[in-house]
């Protein structure tokens, strides 16, 4: 296994990857596909096994206003046959010891036990517009007090998912 900053070669590998690991919305390949179109400043690693993505994650930017004030983790995924290995574990380990991310406040909406591991906590500010009550909303490095809320960009603005859609692990219990 391979964890490589992704490149032009690397998009179709990630759009169907995405596809796999959510197979019952086409949203995430859709954002992912968009951001890339409109030249979206992202950070994003693949991890390749037998020159196949099996696990993708990407961070852009967070606006507080027309301010970015940190960066969101959205999405991020793992090959079905690939998860509850460690793969997505390690991609994020290694992608939050990159300098392009480390020391910035980070934000991701998504199951609070798994990613509290890295070392996010509950968010109450910023208030995210997709998570009534900031349930789902975590952050690592935010020292924010003021009360606003946070701005995605906009290829996201079609993410006004159900909860049931919200950065869940989709493994089998």
């Amino acid at each position: 296994m391979k964890i490589q900053k992704v490149t032009a070669e690397h998009r179709p590998k990630v759009y169907a990857l995405l596809q796999r690991a959510f197979p019952d919305s086409a949203y995430e390949a859709e954002l992912v596909r968009q951001l890339h179109q409109h030249n979206k400043p992202l950070h994003e690693w693949v991890c390749l096994h037998t020159n196949k993505a099996i696990a993708y994650l990407a961070f852009s930017n967070a606006f507080h206003g027309q301010q970015v004030c940190g960066l969101h983790l959205a999405p991020m995924a793992v090959a079905p046959d690939f998860q509850r290995q460690g793969v997505g574990t390690n991609l994020l380990r290694f992608a939050l010891r990159q300098e392009v991310v480390k020391g910035q406040p980070l934000f991701v909406l998504g199951e609070p036990a798994y990613y509290a591991r890295f070392g996010f906590t509950p968010c109450s500010q910023p208030i995210c517009p997709f998570d009534e009550g900031n349930a789902h909303f975590l952050s690592m490095g935010n020292e924010g007090a003021t009360a606003f809320t946070v701005g995605y960009e906009a290829e996201f603005k079609h993410a006004a998912l159900p909860p049931s859609k919200w950065g869940k692990k989709r493994r089998p219990h």
